[in-house]
Parts: C-alpha cells; sequence; structure tokens
C-alpha cells in the first residue's frame, strides 16, 4: 500500500494567485513578452479571472513573471482546459520555470488547507 500526502482543500471557493516565472534569453525577451501578453489575454477571456500582470525582474533580465489572480481553483483549472487557452497560451505557459505556481489566499483569519497521508493502493 503506497501512502501519498494529499493536500485539504478547504475553500474551493476561495481566491487563488497564480504565478509562473520563465528563464528567457535576454535576445528573445521581446518576442516573449508579446507571447507572454497573448497568454494573458486568452486567460483573461476566461470565467473567474481576476486580473494579472507580466514583469519582468529589475536585476535579472531574464527572469519573467506571470501573475494571475483567480475567482478560485476550478476557475484556473477550467481555463487551462479551454480551447482557446490551449491555442494562444500552453506554449508560452510551457516555458515556466518547474515549481508550484498556484497559492491560496492566506490572509489573516483564513483556514489554510492542510497536508494529511492518504493510501492510494
Amino acid at each position: 500500500m503506497e501512502l501519498r500526502t494529499i493536500v485539504k482543500c478547504v475553500g474551493y471557493d476561495r481566491r487563488v494567485q497564480v504565478v509562473s516565472r520563465f528563464r528567457v534569453p535576454v535576445g528573445e525577451g521581446e518576442t516573449f513578452r508579446s507571447d507572454l501578453a497573448t497568454a494573458r489575454e486568452a486567460l483573461a477571456a476566461c470565467t473567474g479571472y481576476a486580473g494579472g500582470e507580466i514583469g519582468r525582474n529589475v536585476d535579472d533580465p531574464e527572469l519573467w513573471v506571470l501573475t494571475t489572480r483567480w475567482e478560485n481553483v476550478g476557475s484556473y483549472r477550467r481555463a487551462l482546459s479551454s480551447y482557446d487557452v490551449k491555442l494562444r497560451a500552453v506554449a508560452v505557459l510551457s516555458r515556466a520555470i518547474e515549481e508550484p505556481s498556484a497559492y491560496e489566499d492566506a490572509g489573516p483569519g483564513t483556514t489554510l488547507n492542510t497536508g494529511s497521508p492518504r493510501s492510494i493502493g
């Protein structure tokens, strides 16, 4: 029997932030910025999108970020499955640095999700 840690999601209706970071050679910066803007526009057209920005690191010009805010984690996940996002955004989003990117609202007084072991065998 295998045990894995799962996250018990207590707030599927809670807002989430998604932070996607990218390492892009300086010479590709302008093309990448345009592609990332297209991806943000595709995401922005999805239900539950609450805002987003594109940024470039002030100390390391090869490090870019796309931050988006969503009404809930379900809206974000459904957006990634939409045809338009697959067509206009997935290619650039797949260049993101591989790391967890979705963050729950953790303001004062919120109940945070917790990890717990679960048998999957």
